[in-house]
Order: structure tokens, then C-alpha cells, then sequence
């Protein structure tokens, strides 16, 4: 399932299904309709909570021991050197709703 972010102030985001729900729950909201709407009043605590998201998964992202994915390597998996986490994905959706509340417009999802 795909996932289409839209808004009035840039291009459509979209996302996979899960990715979107993962941003969704941290925007604060909730999708169970599948549609939802993140009002112009409510886009400064939405790119916060994003924020915040973006960075705890940095810090994590900075825990893991790099080894990891080298002993991935030896014992012939196909590892990825670095795995897309949390806060590359959700770089996009920063930029909507950045761009939104400097346009003073929503942004929507699933209409």
C-alpha cells in the first residue's frame, strides 16, 4: 500500500504504507480511516514531534556498533552498509510540512 502526502505548498510525498504509518503515529495523529489532515494550526507541534523522531533515531542509528554490518559481510550475507533508518525517511515529510506552515497551508493524506 502507498501512502500519498499532499499539500498546496510543495510535491506529493509518497511513502510505503508502514513507513507512513510509523510518521503518522509520531505527527500525532491517526490514519484508521486511511485520510487524515494536518491542520495549518497544528503543523509547528507536528515538525517538532518529527524533529525529535529524526533525531532519536540518529542517536541510535550512532550507537550501533559499525561491526555489525561488517560481520554480515564475512559470513556472506548481503548486508547494507548503512540501513535506511527512520530519520532519512522522514526528511521528505519535514520538508512538506515545513514548507505548509510557511505557506500556511494543510497537508493531507489519503484523498
Amino acid at each position: 500500500m502507498l501512502v500519498t502526502f499532499k499539500s498546496a505548498a510543495s510535491a506529493d510525498v509518497i511513502m510505503f504504507g508502514a513507513v507512513a504509518q510509523t510518521l503518522i503515529d509520531i505527527l500525532g495523529k491517526t490514519s484508521d480511516e486511511g485520510s487524515g489532515i494536518v491542520t495549518v494550526a497544528q503543523l509547528p507541534e507536528a515538525i517538532t514531534r518529527l524533529k525529535r523522531a529524526i533525531e532519536e533515531d540518529r542517536a541510535r542509528q550512532a550507537e550501533r556498533p559499525r561491526d555489525e554490518d561488517a560481520e554480515g559481510h564475512e559470513a556472506g550475507r548481503s548486508a547494507m552498509a548503512a540501513p535506511v533508518g527512520l530519520a532519512q525517511r522522514a526528511w521528505p515529510l519535514l520538508n512538506m510540512l515545513e514548507a505548509a506552515l510557511r505557506e500556511k497551508e494543510p497537508v493531507v493524506w489519503g484523498v
